[in-house]
């Protein structure tokens, strides 16, 4: 009939409170220092999602940072920042609130997506007993059919035990198929 479809993915080992304890450990980190280390949870972004994305915006974010301390330096200024450290501050402090606010936008993105249930398959209206059920075409799922290639090392997916939900619906599949069985035969 129907397969469980594919396992789900595997969460990463560590726990939902390791997430928040080193999202806050890498935002302090970063505002402590008034962003000359905005780049270090770019850095763990870039290490965890292994995105190419998150490494060009890692290395833009510490671009921005040696910028930042390269108009700084620069500065001519005694007592205040005149025009390049003004700058300087400005790209600083701008690029901290970026990088803050995208690493956690990235990062609490992509660790929802483990604790998410993804549900696979169709779960069509279950039968209630001791009511009366309208009885209807059952559907009829084709597959398409292709040349037969033999597979390149196919390597079987692990074994999963199904969901409860899928137990439960199973077994009112079967037990609507018995009471059908049962009127076919009562019925002749």
């Amino acid at each position: 009939m129907h397969g469980h479809g594919y396992a789900p993915q595997q969460p990463p080992p560590t726990s939902g409170s390791t997430h928040v304890t080193l999202r806050v450990v890498f935002v302090v980190l970063a505002v402590v220092t008034c962003g000359l280390l905005a780049w270090a949870p770019m850095l763990r972004l870039a290490i965890v999602t292994r995105k190419s994305y998150d490494w060009v915006l890692f290395g833009l974010v510490t671009a921005l940072d040696v910028t930042a301390l390269v108009l700084v330096g620069i500065d001519p200024g005694e007592d205040e920042f005149q025009g390049p450290g003004n700058a300087g501050m400005v790209v600083l402090l701008s690029t901290l609130v970026a990088a803050v606010a995208y690493y956690l936008f990235a990062d609490i993105r992509h660790f929802s997506r483990f604790r998410q249930p993804q549900y696979m398959g169709y779960a069509g209206p279950q039968p209630t007993y001791g009511y009366p059920q309208q009885p209807g075409p059952a559907p009829v799922h084709l597959r398409p059919t292709q040349p037969h290639q033999p597979p390149a090392q196919q390597t079987p997916p692990p074994p999963t035990r199904p969901a409860p939900a899928r137990i439960h619906q199973v077994q009112a599949e079967l037990d609507e198929l018995s009471d059908y069985l049962r009127k076919q035969e009562g019925g002749n």
